[in-house]
């Protein structure tokens, strides 16, 4: 999530509210500076190059890192007469990104009347993340979005009685399974392969992504598609959840200590594809 991104204080379906004597606007951006040095990658090329970086949030949107013009390669921005309307920070000037022998149409753009208020954003131009080959932070590539200072995972083990049904069947049942708090998402329960029934989960094709814990894993379980996820090979930093699997309570029916669980409106969590170029082994190596 973080600080803009599904239920984040700054998005539109927050589920928290300012304690504010008056009501805030419908949208607020936030930009702060990102204080780490950052590297943008195209065409095997670095074409950017900065430790003067502003992140952006915007509501419903994940964070984009702006750079200054002076910090790109100028021959890696051609411009367009492209230009649209943003609605808090107007017109929008796009580039075509060009390195070496490619060319990739509205790969970049630039906030060019900008109101008083953004002028941190003044001159500073943004790269659309799956148009690059790879950002990165130093030396470590960067995956899946910018990094969030504002997302939070903690995951904690229980004794509290999960059982998962089909119907009447049951799939699993656990006396210790683990809890994975994701800001602003439902908390999600994860369940040690020892007490699933695992020939009721049957392997389907497609991974997702995830910047904070990796490459994921589906399976359906009878008619329910997709009702069950595992990280297999999850980051080191969320190894409690490594290759237990977790279910969907809007698919299969879930009780935790007898009672039902329902996942609210807006925290089903909206997966990524997987970025341009990775691979699973630097996914898992990361």
């Amino acid at each position: 999530m973080g600080l803009s991104w599904q239920q984040g204080p700054l998005s539109t379906g927050a589920i928290g509210h300012f304690l504010t004597p008056e009501p805030l606007p419908e949208r607020l951006l936030f930009a702060e500076r990102l204080r780490r040095r950052m590297r943008v990658k195209f065409n095997d090329t670095f074409i950017a190059d900065s430790e003067n970086v502003v992140l952006l949030h915007e509501p419903g949107r994940y964070p984009v890192a702006y750079l200054p013009r002076e910090d790109i390669d100028a021959q890696a921005l051609v411009a367009r007469e492209k230009v649209t309307h943003h609605k808090d920070l107007g017109d929008t000037a796009w580039y075509a990104v060009h390195a070496g022998d490619r060319t990739t149409e509205r790969a970049a753009w630039e906030f060019t009347a900008l109101p008083g208020y953004a002028a941190d954003l003044q001159g500073r131009i943004a790269f659309a993340w799956r148009a690059m080959d790879a950002f990165y932070e130093e030396d470590e590539r960067i995956l899946g979005h910018a990094a969030d200072p504002y997302h939070r995972i903690d995951i904690r083990n229980t004794s509290r009685a999960l059982e998962v049904r089909l119907g009447d069947t049951v799939i699993a049942h656990s006396e210790h399974p683990v809890v994975l708090y994701e800001s602003g998402f439902a908390p999600r329960w994860y369940v040690p392969r020892a007490d699933i029934d695992e020939s009721r989960l049957h392997p389907v094709e497609g991974q997702t992504f995830c910047p904070y814990k990796g490459l994921c894993d589906y399976y359906d379980i009878g008619e329910a598609h997709r009702a069950a996820w595992s990280y297999r090979n999850a980051y080191r930093a969320v190894d409690k959840i490594n290759d237990l699997v977790s279910f969907e309570a809007d698919k299969v029916q879930g009780y935790l200590d007898g009672a039902r669980l329902h996942v609210k409106p807006g925290q089903n969590v909206i997966p990524h594809g997987v970025d341009r170029g990775l691979d699973v082994e630097e996914v898992k190596a990361h």
